[in-house]
């Protein structure tokens, strides 16, 4: 197997559960604290060696991009205040190829769209990371969940990996929770069960390694008949139908989700706290 050196960060929703804000700020680009959302996703995805992110970006994306990119007049600005120790705040990444894949707006809608788009850009016996550009992962320790969650699937053997999040008790019927065999193998994910039915307490965080297996099958499968979406799982479960092993590792830290008002507050208070 090959090292895991690509990443695939679906943003092309609206944020309609931030709306109005969302009208003009795209969701992944909301502050938490004086970042951007997806900085906190990308920073911990660098720590782990990743040397080409591939964005899966709408139709009116543009931010991400000037995100990222040198801002010329800035850094004259700076210099000219003598503010030179400021610049590194506003560097391109380094060492890190940035790419960006259209996914209309007008196409399928799900979390398995954006993971077939990037389908063409995994070779044959290339894994890549797929994560959800929304969510934050906060350590006090300064680790990577990304770093931990390669080294977990490299050790393991399998091609692909899937990450789950702890949550309490009462939350369980909210989430999709992960069902995992004795060999901390993925058996399947049980949608929002009772807490008697639950097959564990780890919500699918939506933080993946995938073969390129996964993509093509994310590419091929139609709609989910009861829903209406193209949906990852769908993938995720013909996969492991077809003879494939998902080991499932446990994320640390606090899981912050900066998709709704109530998740990004949360998110804010737990960064600017620290």
């Amino acid at each position: 197997m090959t090292m895991i050196t690509k990443a695939i960060i679906p943003v092309a929703g609206w944020g309609t559960r931030m709306l109005p804000i969302t009208k003009s700020i795209e969701k992944c680009m909301l502050p938490v604290g004086t970042r951007p959302v997806i900085d906190y996703v990308v920073q911990d995805i660098i720590k782990a060696g990743i040397k080409d992110i591939y964005f899966v970006v709408g139709e009116q994306s543009s931010q991400i991009e000037s995100y990222y990119r040198s801002n010329i007049q800035l850094n004259d600005y700076l210099k000219r205040k003598g503010k030179d120790d400021m610049l590194p705040l506003v560097a391109p990444l380094k060492d890190v190829k940035i790419h960006f894949i259209m996914q209309s707006n007008t196409g399928g809608y799900g979390t398995s769209v954006p993971v077939g788009l990037a389908s063409e850009f995994i070779d044959e016996g290339e894994r890549a990371l797929v994560v959800m550009g929304d969510n934050i992962f906060h350590r006090s320790d300064g680790g990577s969940n990304t770093a931990d969650f390669v080294q977990l699937v490299e050790e393991s053997g399998a091609e692909a990996g899937l990450l789950g999040v702890p949550v309490p008790e009462e939350d369980i019927p909210k989430y999709g929770i992960i069902e995992k065999d004795e060999n901390s193998h993925f058996v399947r994910i049980v949608e929002k069960p009772a807490v008697e039915d639950a097959p564990s307490n780890l919500n699918n965080a939506s933080f993946y390694i995938f073969p390129k297996a996964i993509f093509e099958l994310a590419k091929q499968l139609p709609a989910n008949p009861a829903r209406g979406e193209f949906e990852i799982t769908d993938a995720i479960n013909a996969y492991v139908d077809n003879g494939g092993e998902i080991i499932v590792g446990e994320a640390k830290g606090e899981y912050l989700d900066c998709g709704s008002p109530a998740g990004w507050l949360r998110a804010n208070n737990a960064i600017l706290g620290s």
